[in-house]
């Protein structure tokens, strides 16, 4: 809103270009002597005045207070809506250029919740691209233009920042923005429904990678029972795809297959491209884990293609760990080495968790070779990623890795403090920096087939 002078003068303007008096103006809510004081700017109007008073002067609220017309706003949120689109359909850098010019259309107007639009459109093509730096300052910005709002409102930068934080390797720090978040809608009694499944569904994955599958499967839980209030079928489909992750982490094949399968559908319905390849990872993954080589292969390559196709290389690269591990099972080990070598090269863009992987392969292969050393030397560059990102379940696995090297070539207490350090990741996993699992804002009943009684702070 604009300086109560400058909203006088724009109100006595319109008054005289109507051939209106201040009494007729004023009838019948206030009086003559308000439009007065109003109009010589010695008061500040109130929006309930103002939207009566614009409703007399046959103009908008929005353009009494502040000079615009309200046609340019609403045309900015059209544009703002198309460029949101074009992302969708994994245009990322198209959507980037639209997002910069709107972003500069917003700030000339002075709109903020279009400004905190624009830049969160903007996170999101970082993230796309790979670029994390950049998409935390976007959307770190966003959330300072949403500073006043409440916490429903300032939830999608949070959720994306959180996201490339984990990208980037920094699972503790994830868990912690998106731990306060849901403690902070529970204690403020925001229960928001889409805030809430927005903030679960997204803390399922540094809880799976962190061990902390009690606190995935109860997050997953409290999602699931929230779907039915949710109105945007994209977040349904988000949430049903993480939600998938816990039910492999149970052994519960068919289940996670039908949440893939859930949000495929609607994300082929709304042609939201790189989360339909993110659709064919995950089924790819779920294939190879129940040793069905061929398909896994075929929709991971799926999903490669797709996401490269969308310049995604951030995931893209991501995406390649996984078929080269399905490569290796299957024999194919230069194919995989090649895929390896390739991320690799990316350096630190691409997340330590990833990174980790990518060395714990090559370690593997390097064994089926013979080549021990070489092997070692991967076990320990992948030790070395993983303890800095906090991802203590593929910690314990890699420690037993390098442990039964270790004791194969005859170094037994080495061996032992492999294990040792193995179980220590074991005995405390999911340990994340605020400690106890967040404050739910309800308690859901039980969803059919899930797990009622997952211990939340595991």
């Amino acid at each position: 809103m604009d300086e109560p002078g400058e909203i006088g003068r724009r109100v006595q303007r319109m008054r005289v270009e109507r051939g209106l008096t201040q009494k007729q103006l004023a009838h019948p809510s206030y009086t003559s002597a308000y439009v007065s004081t109003l109009e010589s700017g010695k008061v500040r109007p109130s929006e309930t005045a103002l939207r009566f008073l614009a409703g007399r002067l046959g103009t908008s609220y929005e353009e009494l207070a502040t000079g615009r017309p309200a046609h340019l706003a609403t045309e900015l949120r059209l544009a703002l809506t198309d460029a949101q689109r074009t992302l969708a359909t994994g245009a990322a850098d198209e959507a980037a250029v639209r997002y910069r010019g709107l972003l500069a259309e917003a700030e000339e107007l002075g709109i903020v919740p279009e400004q905190a639009q624009a830049r969160l459109g903007l996170g999101e093509c970082a993230l796309e691209s790979g670029e994390l730096p950049v998409a935390i300052g976007h959307f770190e910005e966003a959330e300072r233009l949403l500073a006043d709002e409440p916490l429903p409102r300032r939830v999608r930068p949070l959720r994306g920042r959180a996201v490339a934080h984990l990208l980037a390797g920094e699972l503790r720090y994830a868990c912690y923005l998106l731990e306060s978040a849901i403690d902070e809608l529970g204690a403020s009694g925001l229960a928001d429904p889409d805030a809430l499944v927005l903030l679960h569904a997204a803390v399922i994955g540094p809880y799976m990678d962190m061990g902390a599958h009690a606190r995935a499967a109860h997050s997953a839980e409290l999602a699931l029972a929230l779907a039915p209030q949710v109105s945007d079928p994209a977040l349904v489909a988000g949430m049903h795809r993480q939600v998938a992750r816990t039910f492999l982490a149970e052994g519960r094949m068919a289940e996670a297959d039908v949440s893939l399968a859930k949000a495929q559908a609607i994300y082929g319905h709304l042609q939201l491209r790189t989360d339909l390849a993110h659709c064919h990872w995950m089924r790819g993954y779920v294939l190879a884990q129940n040793g069905e080589l061929g398909s896994a292969e075929r929709e991971l390559r799926t999903a490669r293609d797709m996401l490269s196709a969308r310049r995604a290389g951030l995931y893209t690269a991501q995406v390649e760990v996984e078929l080269a591990d399905v490569l290796r099972r299957l024999g194919r080990h230069e194919e995989a080495a090649g895929l390896l070598a390739a991320l690799l090269e990316l350096g630190n863009s691409h997340g330590a968790v990833h990174a980790g992987g990518a060395h714990r392969l090559l370690g593997l292969m390097a064994e089926e070779r013979g080549e021990t050393e070489s092997a070692e030397e991967h076990y320990v560059q992948a030790m070395a990623l993983l303890e800095r990102s906090g991802a203590t379940g593929d910690l314990a696995d890699l420690c037993r890795l390098l442990g039964d090297l270790l004791r194969r070539t005859g170094r037994v207490e080495a061996a032992m403090d492999a294990y040792r350090t193995g179980l220590g990741h074991r005995a405390a996993p999911g340990t994340t920096t605020l400690g106890p699992a967040p404050t739910e804002a309800f308690r859901p009943a039980p969803v059919s087939g899930s797990r009622s009684d997952a211990d939340p702070a595991e």
